[in-house]
């Protein structure tokens, strides 16, 4: 089963970070994806730019409105995201403990993946 772990931390925080202090984190959870991908468990992964980069396309009417910014209503922001093979929900909590005890404050959500490959169908 493919879980995605999606990774939240308040943005303020995570961008008031020195160079050093990112750097040590980053090192931290590279020992992490090291021993995922051997495992073979690690699929995609992404750091995502600061919301303020954010563009939203608000589709609740015709045509769609393009804003700036993300506009989530919460004090924690989506980070990045991991693409995870696991076999079952247990194993992937699991490894966002792991990655938790890496890269501490915010919070990892654990959601299964429905894989969807353009030009396929799977009923």
């Amino acid at each position: 089963m493919l879980y995605a772990l999606l990774c939240y931390h308040q943005e303020d925080v995570v961008c008031s970070w020195t160079k050093e202090e990112d750097d040590a984190v980053m090192a931290r959870l590279a020992v992490v994806h090291e021993k995922l991908a051997s495992a073979g468990k690690l699929g995609p992964a992404a750091r995502l730019l600061p919301t303020t980069a954010a563009t939203t396309l608000r589709k609740d009417q015709d045509p769609p409105l393009v804003l700036d910014g993300p506009f989530a209503e919460t004090k924690e922001q989506l980070l990045g995201f991991y693409t995870i093979d696991c076999a079952d929900l247990e194993e992937a909590l699991s490894i966002a403990r792991e990655l938790a005890r890496a890269n501490p404050g915010g919070a990892y959500e654990v959601r299964p993946v429905s894989l969807f490959v353009p030009g396929s169908f799977a009923p």
